[in-house]
């Protein structure tokens, strides 16, 4: 038997793909990941004076959303898309990227959600979070799969403008991507919304090093990096960040970030490039596996 796509033809999917586009932004919204909730819930418990009030209204504020389907924060972000795409998956890769736009207008219309997206220059704004380059789709291959996953970020300007690169020089080692990356945590300040995730991306390019950085935020709130090298300097620079005591929204407290996530690529042997992208708490992500069956399952 054929599967559904390949039977009933490529329009189906596409039709599919908008719904589900759709679907990711309404949920990254409106339902916060396992790994986040329980990382507020836990700060919420330790934190004292003006820092826990204010984390008492974020615990408040996901109760709300969970009970009406509101969404947790009044800003719907700029959406950024991953895909994994595989290689025995029946789809088009510029029709796959017009669906995903699709859908983010769609539910912006349908659930009557604040559009965040203007031209640069003009600054006018279509009203459907949509524009030329957006929502920023990346695609990686799967050899082999015949799976399409996707993982929606939704992200707020409150975190994404306190984005940072630098190119190091290899002379200024790793003490010195520590001190970027603190020097970074610490301009911020209150402005993303802490407590965060601090994502920070070392080596390759420019503007390799700045998606290291915002891929590293996609990772479950604490989970280590699997090279136990990478992981240690991940514990120091959460340590580092946390005795800063800028805390909760700037409050002062013992939890300024959740976690601080590293991930790298092989650069040139007279760079050092380091790049520090920030998410804050909320910590918005939803995802979706499609099978090339039509089989469609949602998760974070």
């Amino acid at each position: 038997m054929l599967p559904r796509y390949i039977q009933t033809g490529s329009d189906s999917l596409y039709d599919d793909l908008v719904q589900v586009s759709a679907g990711l932004y309404k949920k990254a919204l409106t339902d916060l990941p396992p790994d986040v909730r329980s990382a507020v819930n836990r700060v919420a418990e330790v934190e004292v004076g003006g820092a826990r009030t204010r984390l008492d209204v974020m615990v408040k504020s996901i109760d709300v959303s969970d009970r009406t389907g509101i969404i947790v924060c009044q800003d719907t972000g700029i959406c950024v898309f991953f895909v994994k795409l595989g290689t025995d998956f029946p789809v088009n890769g510029a029709k796959l990227i017009d669906a995903l736009r699709r859908g983010i207008a769609v539910a912006t219309k349908e659930h009557d959600l604040r559009s965040s997206v203007v031209h640069p220059i003009t600054r006018e704004n279509r009203q459907d979070n949509t524009g030329v380059g957006i929502p920023d789709v990346h695609v990686e291959f799967v050899d082999g799969s015949e799976e399409l996953e996707i993982l929606l970020v939704p992200k707020g300007s409150g975190s994404e403008n306190m984005s940072y690169l630098k190119m190091l020089s290899p002379a200024e080692g790793i003490s010195g991507v520590k001190r970027f990356v603190l020097d970074s945590v610490i301009d911020a300040g209150p402005r993303p919304c802490p407590p965060t995730v601090v994502g920070v991306g070392i080596g390759g390019t420019a503007d390799l090093c700045a998606g290291l950085a915002k891929k590293a935020i996609l990772r479950p709130v604490g989970e280590p990096h699997p090279e136990p090298e990478v992981a240690a300097m991940e514990q120091k620079l959460l340590a580092a960040i946390n005795a800063t005591g800028i805390g909760p929204q700037g409050l002062g407290g013992s939890v300024t970030s959740f976690a601080v996530h590293v991930e790298y690529a092989a650069t040139h042997i007279s760079m050092n490039p380091v790049a520090v992208n920030i998410q804050c708490w909320r910590g918005e992500r939803a995802a979706a596996t499609i099978s090339s069956d039509g089989a469609v399952s949602y998760g974070y």
